[in-house]
C-alpha cells in the first residue's frame, strides 16, 4: 500500500514537474499573440521587443509573463520619437489563468517595470505623443470589451526609471530620474489602502530658468484610495526633501476638471538641523555631528481647486530666530541666524499668490549680513523689492561651512544695495519705472583651482548701481603675470539676470602686460595624468568653443603688450564688438615683427562650423620673423629664410574655422594677397626651388636677383594659391613669373624669360666673338620657357634652351647670309656699272670668277658650322 502511494505520488510530482516544464512552450504561442493582439488593437505606434518569455518557476506558484526591450516609438506628428523603452517587464497572474478561453481575459495581478525610460512631449499645438490610443466607441462603452488582460493588481514596482515631460506649449520641463517606486495592496477593490515607497530626483524649469535641480524627494506612505470618488487621503507617511523631514496629512482629490486639496504638512520637530537638511547633502556634508542652537520651522496649509480657472489657497512658513550652527571639525560658528520667508495666496486667485522674505540674516565672526525681499503679482507683471546690506570677509566661509575649495577664499564683500521695479519695466528697457540704488565692492580678493591656468587676484571691483544701468568704476586684477584694468557700464542687467535679454555692455579695458596663456589653460599632457586619466582624456568629447549668444557688449581695448604662445604684440589698440554669437574687429592695430598689422573683420561661432571674415593691412613687416611664425602665411607663401627683408600687404581672406581651437581650415580659405617686398635679399641656398632653378640656368644667378619694390597679386581658392604673373629683372633679362603652388606645398609654375644672346653660355661664345658689334646689336633676344612642377621639397625644372639655341642659330645664319648676298650684289653692281673696260664684253674675267666663288663657299660653311654648333645639346 506504501509502495502504491508513493508510486502515486511519484508520478504526481513528476507529472507538475513535466507540466512546469514544458507549459512554458505549450502556452508561449498563445501568449505572444495575446501581447500583439492587444497591441495593434490598441495602439497607433510602432511596438517593438525582443521576445516574450513565460516562467512558472519565478514567482511560483504564480505564473509570470516577460517582455524584454520593448519600445514604443511614436507616429507622425511625433514621428521617430521614443515614448518609452523598457529593458524588463514582468507580469505576474495566476497558473489557472493560462487556461482561460478566448473570451476570458487573464487577470494581471503584478507588474515590475525595469530599466525604462519614458519621454512625454506636448508640442506647441497642445497635441500629446502619449495620445496613442485607438479610439474605439464600442471599447468606450465597455473597456473590457475583448481584452486580453485585465488589471487587478495587489502589487507593482517601477526600477530604475527616468520620466522626461516636456511641454512645449507652456514652456515647462520635469525630469524625474532615478525612481524607485513600489506599491501593495489590492487595486481590484473600490476603497484600500496602498502602502507605497517612492524614491527619485526631480529637476524642473520654467521659461528655460531652472527651479530645481536634481533635489532628492522620497516619501514612505500609506495613501487611502477611493478609486470610485478618485479621493486620496495621506495616512502614515513620512517624505524627504532633500534631508529634510515632512509629514502630510489630509487628501487630494481627482476632478474632471483639475485637483481638490485640503492639505497641511509640517517638519517632525523644530531642530535648526532641519535647515541645513534643506541643502543638497553633497554640499551640506553630514550633518548629525554639527552643534546647532535654536530652531527651524517648516509648515504648510493648501486649501482648495486647482483648475485652468481656480488656484488654492495657501500659506507656507519657513522661519527661524537667533539660530547658530558650527560643524565639529571648523573653527568657525555662523551665528545670530534669523529668516522669515512666506508664500502666502488669501484669494484663491492665482495672481494674488505673493512671497515674502521679511528678515535673513546671519553673522560669521564680527561680519553681519542682511536681505528682505518680496515679490507680488506673480503671474501678471511681478513686482520685485529687495534690500541687501552687509559685510562678508570670505576667507570665513571655509572656515564656517564645509565649501569644498581647492585653496582658501580671501577678501572682503561690501554690498549696500536697495532694489524696486517691475518686469514689464524690465521687459520693455522702461528704466524710468526701475528704482535703482547702492554697491558692491570685492577688494583683495584671491582664488585658485585646478581649471584655472594661474591664480586670481582681485585688488579691486567696484560696482554702483543706478535706475538704467549698473556701472563697473573699476575692476582691477591680476594672474600670472597679466594685469587688467577694466571700467565700463551694463544697460541692461536686470533684463538680462530676469528676461532673457542679451547682456548690453560697454566696456574699456587696458592691460600693461597681457598672456593668453595666463587665462586660457593649456590642455594637459598624457605625462601630467595617470594612464587612466588619459585615457579618459583622449575618449572625452571636446566642447567646440562658442562666443555666448547673450553677450552684446563693445570693448574698447589698449595693451602695451600681448603675449600669444611665441608670439608678442606690441601696443594692440582697437574696438571689439560681441554680438549675435560673434566677433567683430574694428581698427584694430598692433606692432609686430618690425612692423605693423592692422585688421579688420569677424568671427562667428554661430554656425555649426565657426567662420571668419578678415581684411589685413601689413605695413613694413619683417618677411623672415613673419613668414615663419605664422602658420598660415607660411603655409600660404613658404618664402621665409629665403627673402630676407620687408613686406607690405593689403590681405582679405574668409574661411571656416576649427571648432575646437578656433584656427583657420586652411582647405576652406578663399581671398587675395596684394604685396609689396622692400629692401629684399635672396638666399636661394635655403630653398631647394631655387637651388634646382639655379643650377638649370647657368646665365642668371639667383642670389643677386633684386625684388626691391616688387608687387604681387596672390588669389587663395579651393586650397591653391593663384600667383598672377608679375615681371621681373635680373641684369638686362625681363622675366614673367605666374602659376600656383597648394597648401599641401605643390607647385606648377611658368618662368619666360626674355634673354640676350650674350648669355646662353659658352657653347657659342666662339660663335658670338667673330661678329661685328652691329651684327650682335642687330640680334633679337631669345625667349626661354622654364617650367616648375613637383613641391617645395622635390622641384622638377624643365627648360626650352635648347629650342632657343637653335632659334639663336637660325637669326645668326640669316643674318650673314643676308650680308654676304648683300655684298656680292654690291660688287657685282660695281662691276658692271663703272669699272668695265669694255662695253660689249658681258663676261667676267677668270680671276673676277674665282673671287666670288671663294665668298659663296665661306658664306656655306658659316651656316653649316652655326648648324652644327646649335644643334649640339647644351652642355650640362
Amino acid at each position: 500500500m506504501k509502495k502504491k502511494v508513493f508510486i502515486i505520488s511519484a508520478a504526481v510530482v513528476g507529472f507538475l514537474l513535466l507540466f512546469l516544464f514544458t507549459a512554458p512552450f505549450i502556452f508561449r504561442g498563445k501568449i505572444e499573440s495575446m501581447v500583439l493582439e492587444t497591441i495593434n488593437k490598441k495602439l497607433t505606434a510602432e511596438v517593438a521587443y525582443d521576445k516574450v518569455d513565460l516562467s512558472l518557476f519565478t514567482n511560483f506558484p504564480k505564473a509570470s509573463i516577460s517582455i524584454s526591450k520593448l519600445s514604443i516609438v511614436n507616429q507622425a506628428p511625433f514621428a521617430g520619437d521614443t515614448l518609452l523603452f523598457a529593458e524588463h517587464i514582468h507580469l505576474k497572474m495566476s497558473m489557472m489563468e493560462l487556461f482561460n478561453g478566448a473570451d476570458k481575459p487573464m487577470n494581471i495581478e503584478g507588474v515590475d517595470v525595469q530599466n525604462a525610460a519614458i519621454n512625454v512631449l506636448i508640442n506647441e499645438a497642445g497635441v500629446a505623443n502619449y495620445d496613442i490610443a485607438i479610439k474605439d466607441e464600442e471599447d468606450e462603452q465597455d473597456p473590457s470589451n475583448d481584452s486580453p488582460f485585465s488589471l487587478n493588481l495587489n502589487q507593482y514596482a517601477l526600477n530604475n526609471i527616468k520620466l522626461v515631460y516636456h511641454d512645449l506649449s507652456s514652456k515647462m520641463k520635469m525630469v524625474v530620474s532615478e525612481l524607485n517606486h513600489s506599491g501593495s495592496g489590492n487595486l481590484a477593490q473600490n476603497i484600500l489602502d496602498l502602502d507605497t515607497q517612492s524614491q527619485a530626483k526631480v529637476s524642473f524649469e520654467k521659461d528655460g530658468t531652472a527651479l530645481l535641480n536634481n533635489v532628492n524627494l522620497g516619501l514612505k506612505a500609506v495613501i487611502g484610495m477611493d478609486l470610485e470618488k478618485n479621493l486620496y487621503t495621506f495616512k502614515e507617511n513620512e517624505a524627504t526633501i532633500n534631508q529634510l523631514p515632512l509629514k502630510f496629512n489630509g487628501t487630494i482629490q481627482l476632478l474632471a476638471e483639475g485637483q481638490e486639496y485640503h492639505l497641511d504638512f509640517a517638519t517632525p520637530d523644530s531642530s535648526f538641523k532641519n535647515f541645513l537638511a534643506l541643502i543638497p547633502e553633497a554640499y551640506a556634508g553630514d550633518i548629525q555631528k554639527v552643534k546647532t542652537e535654536g530652531e527651524f520651522r517648516v509648515s504648510g496649509k493648501v486649501n482648495g481647486k486647482l483648475t485652468e480657472t481656480a488656484f488654492p489657497k495657501m500659506e507656507i512658513v519657513m522661519a527661524s530666530d537667533k539660530a547658530s550652527f558650527q560643524y565639529p571639525d571648523l573653527p568657525k560658528a555662523i551665528r545670530n541666524i534669523a529668516l522669515d520667508a512666506k508664500i502666502i495666496n488669501d484669494t484663491g486667485l492665482i495672481n494674488d499668490t505673493y512671497v515674502l522674505l521679511n528678515k535673513l540674516n546671519f553673522q560669521i565672526d564680527q561680519d553681519v549680513f542682511k536681505a528682505e525681499a518680496s515679490i507680488k503679482n506673480i503671474m501678471d507683471n511681478a513686482l520685485v523689492n529687495a534690500k541687501l546690506n552687509g559685510i562678508v570677509n570670505l576667507a570665513n566661509l571655509s572656515k564656517a561651512y564645509p565649501i569644498k575649495l581647492e585653496k582658501p577664499l580671501t577678501g572682503i564683500l561690501k554690498a549696500d544695495v536697495v532694489t524696486q521695479f517691475d518686469m514689464k519695466s524690465v521687459e520693455t528697457n522702461q528704466y524710468q519705472n526701475i528704482k535703482n540704488t547702492g554697491s558692491i565692492s570685492l577688494t583683495n580678493f584671491n582664488y585658485e583651482s585646478e581649471e584655472m591656468a594661474k591664480p586670481l587676484q582681485i585688488k579691486e571691483a567696484a560696482l554702483v548701481f543706478n535706475p538704467n544701468q549698473v556701472r563697473l568704476n573699476r575692476l582691477e586684477l591680476k594672474t600670472g603675470t597679466t594685469d587688467l584694468l577694466a571700467t565700463g557700464t551694463l544697460d541692461n542687467f536686470y533684463g538680462f539676470l530676469f528676461s532673457k535679454q542679451n547682456l548690453k555692455g560697454n566696456f574699456a579695458l587696458n592691460s600693461n602686460n597681457f598672456v593668453v596663456s595666463d587665462i586660457l589653460k593649456a590642455s594637459d599632457t598624457p605625462t601630467d595624468k595617470t594612464e587612466t586619466e588619459a585615457k579618459k582624456m583622449a575618449t572625452a568629447k571636446k566642447e567646440p568653443l562658442k562666443i555666448p549668444s547673450f553677450l552684446d557688449c563693445t570693448i574698447t581695448a589698449n595693451a602695451k603688450t600681448v603675449v600669444y604662445d611665441d608670439l608678442t604684440l606690441k601696443n594692440v589698440v582697437g574696438k571689439l564688438i560681441i554680438k549675435d554669437e560673434a566677433v567683430h574687429f574694428q581698427n584694430m592695430k598692433t606692432d609686430v615683427f618690425d612692423g605693423q598689422i592692422a585688421f579688420n573683420g569677424n568671427v562667428s561661432t554661430k554656425t555649426a562650423v565657426p567662420t571668419f571674415d578678415m581684411n589685413l593691412g601689413l605695413q613694413a613687416l619683417d618677411i623672415a620673423k613673419s613668414f615663419s611664425q605664422i602658420d598660415m602665411l607660411k603655409r600660404i607663401a613658404p618664402i621665409a629664410g629665403v627673402i630676407n627683408g620687408k613686406i607690405n600687404s593689403n590681405i582679405k581672406l574668409n574661411g571656416k574655422l576649427d571648432g575646437l581651437e578656433l584656427t583657420p581650415i586652411m582647405s576652406s580659405l578663399t581671398g587675395d594677397l596684394l604685396g609689396q617686398l622692400l629692401s629684399t635679399k635672396i638666399d636661394a641656398n635655403n630653398s631647394k626651388l631655387l637651388t634646382a632653378l639655379d643650377s638649370n640656368l647657368k646665365f642668371v644667378d639667383l642670389n643677386k636677383l633684386n625684388l626691391d619694390n616688387l608687387k604681387m597679386h596672390l588669389e587663395l581658392k579651393d586650397g591653391k594659391v593663384k600667383v598672377n604673373p608679375f615681371d621681373l629683372k635680373y641684369q638686362d633679362i625681363k622675366v614673367v613669373v605666374g602659376g600656383e603652388h597648394g597648401l599641401d606645398q605643390t607647385i606648377n609654375y611658368k618662368l619666360n624669360f626674355d634673354v640676350p644672346a650674350k648669355y646662353l653660355g659658352d657653347d657659342i661664345s666662339g660663335v658670338l666673338s667673330k661678329l661685328s658689334a652691329t651684327d650682335m646689336a642687330a640680334l633679337k633676344n631669345i625667349p626661354i620657357q622654364v617650367g616648375l612642377t613637383g613641391d617645395f621639397s622635390k622641384p622638377k625644372v624643365t627648360t626650352d634652351l635648347n629650342q632657343a639655341v637653335t632659334n639663336l642659330s637660325n637669326q645668326i645664319i640669316a643674318t650673314q647670309k643676308d650680308k654676304l648676298i648683300n655684298q656680292g650684289s654690291n660688287a657685282l653692281s660695281n662691276l658692271l656699272g663703272g669699272g668695265k673696260k669694255d662695253s660689249n664684253t658681258d663676261t667676267k674675267t677668270p680671276e673676277e670668277t674665282q673671287k666670288e666663288a671663294k665668298k659663296e663657299e665661306t658664306i656655306n660653311k658659316i651656316g653649316e658650322g652655326l648648324k652644327d654648333l646649335f644643334g649640339k645639346k647644351k652642355k650640362e
